[in-house]
């Protein structure tokens, strides 16, 4: 326990934000530039992907609603994580995902042990690069969003029944407890995601800038 404090107390500390933040930069710009060379895409495609993930970070921390143990309703920022993997595939998706989550950790670092940081941060936020795999598919953009949405979800409730449980609201199981937590906010801000993206032209503007990213 003392030794879970320690690691949080100095990721909110200063020189722990500092660190965390160049360590996902490095990871953001580094391999994803080096995936966007063998691409044969360049800076203006590395452009769009840093917008995307500027917007989502600015986009979190506009909290429409907080859980009281962590995780939030946002105003889309995890459609915005997820935009990357749509816009240049699966491999660029999550790794764009696993460095969000660092970013993450710089703004509201939340650990109770090791493992538990690695599920709630860069493997719950890759996981919205899982619509990297549907990025040619039809209906790729809807279909994308949920299946990243529901990694993310599987992510979080996996550390909440390991870590979690003794939290668990009386009767339930840490499982059930779990599940019903993390979706009581993941799934209204995908809600209201979708609803806004199955407007036509907002639909059509994404698919234009994709279109336009994946220009060489």
């Amino acid at each position: 326990m003392e030794e879970t404090m320690t690691i949080q107390s100095f990721l909110r500390g200063d020189l722990g934000q500092i660190i965390t933040f160049i360590f996902a930069a490095s990871l953001f710009f580094l391999v994803v530039g080096g995936m966007f060379k063998k691409m044969k895409l360049g800076a203006k495609a590395m452009a769009y992907a840093g917008l995307a993930m500027s917007i989502a970070f600015m986009l979190s921390f506009l909290t429409i609603f907080r859980m009281p143990w962590g995780g939030s309703i946002t105003p889309m920022s995890m459609f915005f994580v997820s935009l990357i993997g749509f816009m240049f595939g699966p491999v660029v998706g999550i790794v764009s995902g696993v460095a969000y989550g660092l970013l993450q950790l710089v703004q509201r670092a939340s650990v109770v042990h090791p493992i538990q940081l690695i599920l709630d941060y860069p493997m719950a936020f890759g996981a919205l690069g899982l619509s990297g795999f549907f990025w040619k598919a039809k209906n790729g953009l809807y279909i994308g969003f949920v299946v990243a949405v529901i990694g993310r979800w599987a992510m979080h409730t996996l550390a909440g029944v390991v870590f979690f449980g003794q939290w668990a609201w009386e009767g339930w199981n840490p499982l059930p407890y779990s599940m019903a937590y993390n979706a009581a906010y993941i799934v209204p801000e995908m809600v209201i995601t979708l609803i806004i993206l199955v407007i036509p032209p907002v639909r059509h503007a994404i698919e234009r800038v994709r279109a336009e990213a994946n220009k060489v």
